[in-house]
């Protein structure tokens, strides 16, 4: 099965064409820039109408309207073979797929502690938005990733940890038992710059 991942696309989704055939597409969040519910919804319309057998995606810290919204009512705006996982997962041919999304009033509040403890021990496929800490997650020097995400990760040895969120560390690390995979499209000045990574699971 192929998987096609791209992360942090910021409004600019019209803008890519041409892109690799896969089985499944995967958004890692970031999917608008003002977070505007017309913003989301032509990144849905544009997203559900994509060749892909399966469509995965979930919320940013940019994607604000998706914020405390019950991911069921979005679910009803997606075709059938589009999934919105929102500390929520899918299993697709036998692959479990989990998706954590990334907003900073979860994170100040505390509330991201206890999302990360809720990923299952056997997923397969970890889609967040922020990245683990250490890995493909540095700007400027600044390391942006979360502990708690990393110790989860390093527990529960996920085959891959699909995100985005800092737009300068674009690019694939492997561990022993994960390979990890930041797809930030945009650059640090929103410019369209980087390709989607496309890989077999």
């Amino acid at each position: 099965m192929r998987l096609l991942h791209l992360s942090d696309t910021h409004n600019l989704h019209r803008q890519l064409t041409n892109l690799p055939t896969a089985d499944i597409i995967v958004h890692s969040g970031d999917i608008s820039y003002a977070g505007t519910g017309k913003e989301v919804m032509d990144f849905i319309e544009w997203f559900g109408m994509l060749n892909y057998k399966y469509k995965i995606f979930i919320a940013g810290n940019h994607d604000f309207c998706l914020e405390r919204k019950d991911r069921e009512i979005i679910q009803q705006f997606l075709p059938e073979n589009c999934f919105y996982l929102c500390n929520s997962g899918i299993t697709v041919e036998n692959v479990k797929f989990w998706g954590i999304p990334f907003f900073f009033s979860d994170d100040v509040g505390g509330e991201y502690f206890n999302q990360t403890a809720q990923i299952p021990a056997d997923t397969d496929v970890l889609i967040s938005h922020r990245p683990p800490l250490g890995v493909l997650d540095s700007a400027n020097n600044i390391s942006y990733g979360c502990p708690d995400l990393l110790q989860k990760v390093l527990e529960i040895r996920p085959r891959y940890h699909l995100f985005g969120h800092i737009h300068d560390a674009y690019g694939v690390e492997k561990s022993k038992h994960t390979t990890f995979i930041n797809t930030a499209i945009v650059d640090e000045g929103y410019q369209l710059k980087n390709t989607p990574f496309v890989f077999d699971i």
